[in-house]
């Protein structure tokens, strides 16, 4: 099976991570310490209850250093599994496996503990009709594998990039002289979706009046967005931002706002505790 994402070229990003990890001169501790024809078997598995992603990727670096490896992936992307869950088993010329370990660990814990985390966040608003959606917050580079992982949790994705929507913040209203005027000159310029952020109740009516198609609600307490979400009477999406948390998130889904954005999935997901360890063939 061979790993496709829009935007991201895998066979890159395989070549960029093991240069970076074996330099010019390669592993040397598996080159002095394992004899060039030794086999070695292992099964990946993961030590907590998580969500799964970035299996296939892992896999791509162990294909790239031995494309004779056998690979049997266990579970799939998306796939909640318990403590101890088995993932892959892989084996293979021993050098090339253990070469290509700590990057496919690297990537697989990451972008599981991105998919755990934000998982733990669609839990906690299921039933009030909110969609989690994620952020830019990503590290530069990662931001294609990133949203990857938080689709596998169950969040929607926002804007991957500056380019696919106008969102008009508060430095944006500072520069331009206010609300009303930012989306103005966005609605002028031709921009499709003009998402207009909105710190007071008293800027919704001049951003919906100059083209706001899409509202964000930012750091406002529940009391005060169930009546911005009143005030807005469904003309446009109702966005809440700022500050979100697990303790927080479910109060603010409930006010009846169509999304809930967080940073957090991204930017403070620890990575997912999982292992390879051998195994008997």
């Amino acid at each position: 099976m061979t790993f496709a994402l829009d935007g991201f070229d895998l066979d890159a990003f395989v070549s960029a991570t093991l240069a970076e990890d074996m330099g010019e001169g390669g592993d040397v501790t598996s080159a002095a310490v394992i004899p060039a024809d030794a086999r070695f078997t292992a099964v990946m598995d993961s030590r907590e209850a998580i969500t799964v992603a970035g299996l296939e990727i892992a896999a791509a670096f162990f294909r790239r250093l031995d494309p004779e490896a056998t690979i049997e992936l266990l579970v799939r992307d998306g796939d909640r599994v318990a403590a101890g869950a088995k993932l892959m088993r892989v084996e293979g010329n021993a050098r090339a496996l253990l070469t290509a370990e700590r990057s496919a660990l690297n990537t697989v814990q990451h972008l599981s503990g991105i998919a755990t985390l934000t998982r733990s966040y669609v839990d906690r608003i299921d039933g009030t009709g909110a969609t989690l959606l994620d952020t830019r917050k990503t590290i530069p580079g990662l931001r294609r594998l990133e949203k990857y992982a938080t689709r596998m949790g169950g969040a929607t994705n926002h804007r991957m990039g500056l380019w696919d929507a106008a969102m008009i913040k508060d430095n944006h209203v500072a520069v331009a002289g206010g609300v009303a005027e930012a989306a103005a000159r966005a609605k002028a310029a031709g921009v499709a979706q003009i998402i207009v952020e909105v710190d007071h109740v008293d800027q919704i009516e001049p951003a919906l009046s100059a083209g706001a198609t899409h509202l964000l609600l930012d750091n406002m307490a529940p009391a005060i967005l169930r009546g911005a979400v009143t005030l807005v009477g469904g003309r446009v999406p109702t966005e809440a931002s700022g500050g979100v948390t697990l303790e927080t998130i479910r109060a603010i889904a409930e006010t009846g706002v169509d999304f809930v954005s967080v940073g957090r999935i991204t930017q403070s997901a620890p990575a997912a505790d999982i292992g390879l360890d051998f195994a008997l063939a």
